[in-house]
């Protein structure tokens, strides 16, 4: 088959029979996102389902309408293709914590973001599992130390680590109300036998009691009893404000 020049491309992806409702109404946008080739996937795309798209229609941009689970499982594809020339937006079934992280609109805005926005280059997360993180990654009740680049953000027990991504790099809050990060620096002392904190770097190292992350929504498979994430080396695209 003989590739396509499609310009941008609209994934959907559920793994319903229904596709995910568009937030348009009848307007010019409505029209333009409409007329987009579709592509149909499961809610979280992978190797055998999304590569062979991207082969065919060389998109100059994706839009993803989904969850916050199905836009990481793009840009995953992306990374491990060499695609991140791609440009990326996100249609989003409701407010997540990747709007929250990257500034996003949801409903008509977004779809208006996404058929008129601009790219431009923003940090890419990784972790040392092999993914990528693009709102929010979370352990509970865990015990043990973290360090975003040199400083402490967490000695002994908390209820929440919660990790970000955002346009100034990975933000880390351990705490016990599980809200997210704001990127201000609040370390630990290193003479504490115990305490939380907060901070922003490119790293965000956890060393702790086996436990359950949880990356955008998912829970790793397995309990583990350490996890890195780390700024790649190189940015993705983001259609955002």
């Amino acid at each position: 088959m003989n590739p396509i020049d499609s310009d941008v491309v609209l994934l959907t992806c559920s793994d319903t029979e229904q596709a995910p409702r568009l937030p348009v109404h009848g307007s010019r946008r409505a029209d333009s996102l409409a007329a987009l080739p579709v592509v149909a996937l499961p809610a979280r795309p992978d190797r055998a389902t999304l590569d062979p798209v991207l082969a065919e229609h060389r998109p100059r941009r994706v839009v993803v309408s989904g969850t916050d689970a199905a836009l990481a499982a793009v840009l995953l594809r992306l990374l491990r293709t060499d695609r991140l020339g791609t440009e990326v937006a996100y249609l989003p079934q409701a407010p997540s914590p990747a709007t929250a992280a990257w500034g996003l609109p949801t409903g008509a805005h977004a779809a208006t973001l996404a058929v008129e926005g601009k790219a431009s280059r923003v940090p890419l997360v990784r972790d040392d599992s092999g993914g990528v993180l693009v709102g929010r990654g979370e352990l509970h009740d865990v015990r043990g130390e973290c360090y975003c680049d040199d400083v402490l953000v967490l000695r002994g027990p908390a209820r929440r680590l919660v990790v970000t991504p955002g346009p100034e790099g990975i933000s880390v809050r351990a705490g016990w109300s599980g809200r997210a990060p704001d990127g201000r620096t609040r370390p630990v002392s290193s003479r504490a036998t115990s305490g939380t904190g907060s901070s922003r770097g490119r790293a965000v190292q956890v060393g702790f009691e086996p436990n359950t992350v949880i990356v955008d929504g998912v829970a790793h498979p397995r309990a583990v009893p350490r996890w890195t994430w780390y700024r790649h080396t190189d940015d993705w695209l983001l259609v955002r404000p």
